[in-house]
């Protein structure tokens, strides 16, 4: 697969907000279905990544890590306006890109390009946020992150083996990103870019 044509075609956070804000002024939302739920899950999203960015807690151990990364790269972010994950991790991850100047966010919405998603499955599933990290000189696959933080993602686990209702399931990670504040990512994405960085050497 040539990512690079994806990455080609991808916006920029703030042209991803606009697009999102722009559809849903008409009554729509990102994606083929549009439907009443999926327009209300838009909405309350838009209003979610404006809190999300502003109540987001500062990490500097994670910030002082990714700020050492000098390998010039490119993360390609699959999302939806419609995605709550996506709504939650999207200003964490632009955060924590901020620290260095080698790395640049794009974005990509998933459904409009089946093909790309269907590369990166998580456990056969077309989970979002997909995070793609791709080294710009080679346009090689760094490596991969998303949908959501292992911790976050263990306590759904945890809770789907209970039983929980879907709903209250995500009345309860809602609670846990709440509480966490995109420290968790943050730290975790620390982790990855390092661990990305050295893939070439």
């Amino acid at each position: 697969m040539n990512i690079r044509q994806y990455i080609n075609k991808s916006m920029s956070y703030d042209e991803y907000l606009s697009l999102v804000t722009n559809l849903l002024e008409h009554g729509k939302t990102t994606g083929p279905e549009q439907t009443a739920s999926r327009v209300e899950y838009s909405k309350l999203n838009l209003v979610r990544m404006n809190r999300v960015a502003k109540t987001l807690v500062h990490n500097d151990e994670a910030f002082e890590s990714v700020a050492m990364v000098d390998l010039p790269q490119t993360w390609l972010i699959v999302t939806e306006g419609w995605c709550g994950d996506a709504a939650q991790n999207l200003a964490a991850i632009e955060h924590v890109a901020s620290a260095s100047e080698a790395i640049k966010t794009r974005y990509i919405l998933r459904d409009e390009n089946p093909e790309l998603m269907n590369e990166f499955l998580t456990n056969g599933s077309r989970s979002i946020p997909k995070l793609i990290a791709v080294d710009d000189a080679s346009g090689k696959v760094l490596g991969t992150w998303g949908p959501r933080p292992a911790t976050a993602q263990s306590y759904w686990n945890e809770m789907k083996e209970q039983g929980i209702e879907k709903a209250q399931l995500s009345e309860n990670l809602q609670r846990w990103y709440n509480a966490d504040k995109g420290v968790s990512l943050q730290k975790e994405l620390a982790g990855l870019a390092k661990e990305w960085s050295q893939a070439l050497l």
